[in-house]
């Protein structure tokens, strides 16, 4: 577990919930679409183990976590969708029994049920795996995601809802708070305006990331917008995201926001987002025009 504290007084913790590999046309996918995934399962070429990183936002108004990560009952047998082929041929994860989001907030003197906010980047299940171990908490995602996961066709397009809390009601973001930099919507979450909701769709339709403000400078925890920093700065999305215009858009944006203020860029699976964090390191990008 590692984590800064912002001049703000909130605290950021980096809790890395186990590893996962996939493909590598998945994560350097070079644009290509959903109808490419036979190919990015056919890839022979597995990349490292990355990391399955959750963020804790210790905010003076309340602890949110963004993302729960994945839990470890991934290595019970039947846990994920038999028939899905993408878990057969295009994942996989380790994630010891420690390394549950449940285990880590204790960890750090925290309950599960102390957690105020649950903030999903999306639904993925490396993202949303520790779900059950925060269910009494408030659960934000956008509707779109939540739409596109649930049910039968969730299952189909790789989602696991059947792991879902029972009567899950999650709270839908609105995005009814007006700009944040180049964003023309946002959802601001406290009162004291420092942690926003960015639409960041293309991974996932309703894809969002959480922008934490502290002074001019924005810690970005950015999901799967990208897969890395490097990948963001070249404008490269992944290999199996549904909307390729989308997600280029998203990218974009990204990039604006970076070359507009000082921005620690942290995506999900990134091996060095944990030390950008720690280091408080900006991504360099070249300006734009206002």
């Amino acid at each position: 577990m590692s984590s800064i504290s912002l001049d703000n007084g909130i605290r950021i913790h980096a809790l890395q919930t186990g590893t996962v590999a996939v493909k590598e046309r998945q994560r350097d996918g070079g644009g290509r679409s959903r109808r490419n995934l036979a190919r990015v399962l056919a890839d022979g070429r597995w990349t490292e183990p990355l990391p399955i990183l959750a963020w804790l936002i210790e905010h003076p108004e309340g602890l949110i976590l963004v993302d729960t990560g994945e839990t470890p009952r991934v290595a019970e047998p039947g846990y994920f969708t038999r028939w899905q082929p993408y878990f057969r041929f295009g994942l996989r994860e380790h994630v010891a029994a420690e390394d549950g989001i449940g285990a880590q907030l204790r960890r750090l003197g925290f309950a599960p049920e102390d957690v105020r906010r649950v903030v999903l980047t999306h639904f993925h299940t490396d993202h949303a795996g520790g779900l059950p171990d925060v269910a009494r908490s408030e659960i934000v995602c956008s509707e779109k995601d939540y739409r596109f996961a649930k049910g039968l066709l969730g299952k189909v397009r790789g989602f696991l809802p059947q792991h879902w809390p029972a009567d899950f009601a999650p709270t839908l973001a609105d995005f009814g708070d007006g700009r944040f930099g180049p964003f023309a919507t946002s959802t601001t979450l406290t009162a004291a305006g420092d942690v926003h909701l960015l639409p960041t769709p293309g991974h996932t339709p309703g894809h969002l990331s959480v922008a934490v403000e502290d002074g001019d400078t924005v810690v970005l925890l950015a999901g799967d917008a990208s897969y890395t920093e490097r990948l963001m700065l070249d404008g490269v999305v992944d290999g199996v995201t549904p909307d390729v215009a989308r997600a280029r858009e998203s990218v974009g944006r990204i990039q604006e926001l970076v070359a507009r203020r000082p921005t620690i860029y942290l995506p999900t699976h990134d091996p060095e987002s944990v030390a950008r964090l720690l280091a408080r390191q900006v991504t360099s990008a070249p300006k734009v025009a206002a």
